[in-house]
């Protein structure tokens, strides 16, 4: 999606896959550096660690713990977080509505339910967490109560009532975890829960209808799934190192054929 954009907008960058093991992360990072490369994007399993590397972190990434693109300037490496902004630029592009004021209920706590989490507090939404491991849970329930965030935010048992329970108090539930991306996945949620007055967003974009989204469609909610946030991810970064807003429509088209062909 990054060198169509650019190929469109007739700008001399590329944008190449570089396969980097875990251990050897630090050379990697000098070597891009040397290089004088004007930037680069982070995937797992290196977005925590990326973080000790960096000259600078922004805000966000500082917040969120994670950093998945980085920028060059003045030789030194910027660490920004994207995945929240994305996230809420898709929402609001696919659905037309805003978190603020919503009560948001968020299944999983990982790299990504974190991002989306603050991001969703930070714009004014109450965040409740739902995850397998409890811990992990309270450890981002705790953050997102610190300052400068605030949040009144509270985890869930992963229990079906208790699911069921914060369905019934949720505006908008968002799954984060990767259950659905099998055909064979057990259902998140039962299909009661639902209703018409929900929006159900699945970060998952492979497949594009996930189980999850079949059964809030059944019952009348609205629903979107996670490839607005890759294509609004990838164009926050574009920006980040172009200075430029990129063609969004070139990118998400490019996507959808290389994803579904």
């Amino acid at each position: 999606m990054h060198n169509a954009a650019f190929e469109a907008m007739g700008l001399d960058y590329c944008y190449i896959p570089l396969e980097v093991e875990p251990g050897r992360i630090r050379s990697a990072v000098e070597a891009l550096r040397a290089l004088r490369f004007r930037g680069f994007n982070v995937t797992i399993p290196h977005k925590r660690r990326i973080m000790a590397l960096m000259d600078r972190l922004t805000p966000e990434a500082r917040l969120i713990g994670a950093v998945n693109t980085v920028e060059s300037r003045h030789g030194r490496w910027t660490g920004h977080n994207t995945d929240g902004r994305g996230f809420l630029r898709a929402f609001t592009d696919e659905t037309g509505e805003s978190v603020a004021g919503k009560c948001v209920m968020i299944l999983g706590a990982g790299g990504a339910a974190r991002a989306v989490a603050f991001q969703s507090a930070l714009e004014g939404g109450t965040v409740m967490i739902a995850n397998r491991s409890s811990t992990r849970a309270d450890d981002l329930v705790r953050d997102l109560r610190r300052p400068p965030v605030g949040c009144p935010a509270s985890a869930l048992p992963w229990t079906e009532a208790s699911l069921a329970e914060g369905a019934r108090q949720a505006d908008i539930i968002i799954n984060a975890t990767s259950v659905g991306m099998r055909p064979d996945d057990p259902a998140l949620l039962p299909p009661h829960v639902f209703k018409p007055r929900h929006i159900v967003c699945d970060l998952i974009y492979k497949p594009s209808v996930t189980l999850l989204l079949k059964q809030a469609q059944a019952a009348g909610a609205k629903t979107i799934n996670g490839l607005g946030m890759l294509v609004h991810q990838g164009a926050l970064a574009f920006e980040i190192w172009t200075g430029r807003r990129p063609p969004i429509g070139v990118m998400r088209e490019v996507l959808r054929h290389e994803i579904f062909g």
